[in-house]
């Protein structure tokens, strides 16, 4: 049988990622509560600790004994030029000022997931193996300002980590350097690799 990749998250651009990857996926819940994370760590570390405390509250799906799932959560968070690290926009008014606090340097941007191998046993799910995996890139944006609210609209940037959407704003990357799909929310290098090493294949 083959095996499916629960995913928890309600990010459209990862369900693309994975979708185009040709892995089998199924959404489910999880109830974290990301203010709770320390957000004074470095981009990394923060990340890192949001993504594990999204895995510590999945709600998983009923098993059966001896069953084994595989688990992801992820998360991605940006850093602009005023060296603020952000999430998504609030609203529409948080967005615009990201996107202007992103002009005229070097933005970053992290992605880090938490990949689980579990096993149904005794009635409950019980970790067998777990992996965090992180990537970023650094980049210069610029959007006019007559374009930044067209940009938002059209983008879906309001839904993404510091309101910059690479894969439906392309035009307004003056530079690029690191990984592509740690922008869009998931690197999808270094999952391809986790999942193989977790005999997801």
């Amino acid at each position: 049988m083959k095996n499916i990749l629960y995913l928890a998250s309600k990010s459209t651009s990862r369900k693309k990622l994975l979708e185009r990857a040709g892995i089998p996926f199924e959404i489910i819940q999880q109830e974290a509560d990301e203010s709770q994370c320390d957000w004074g760590l470095s981009l990394q570390k923060v990340v890192e600790s949001i993504a594990i405390h999204k895995m510590q509250h999945v709600i998983m799906p009923q098993g059966i004994d001896g069953q084994i799932a595989f688990v992801l959560t992820a998360d991605t968070l940006s850093v602009d030029t005023t060296g603020a690290i952000s999430g998504k926009p609030d609203d529409m008014a948080d967005a615009i000022a990201k996107v202007k606090a992103a002009r005229g340097g070097i933005n970053q941007c992290g992605t880090a997931y938490c990949l689980e191998k579990k096993i149904f046993k005794n009635g409950s799910w019980q970790v067998i193996k777990q992996v965090i995996g992180y990537a970023h890139a650094t980049y210069e944006f610029e959007v006019p300002d007559e374009l930044i609210i067209p940009y938002i609209e059209k983008s879906g940037a309001i839904e993404a980590a510091g309101a910059i959407k690479i894969e439906d704003g392309p035009q307004f990357f003056k530079s690029m350097n690191g990984s592509y799909t740690a922008i869009i929310g998931l690197p999808m290098y270094q999952l391809w690799k986790d999942l193989s090493q977790f005999s997801f294949w």
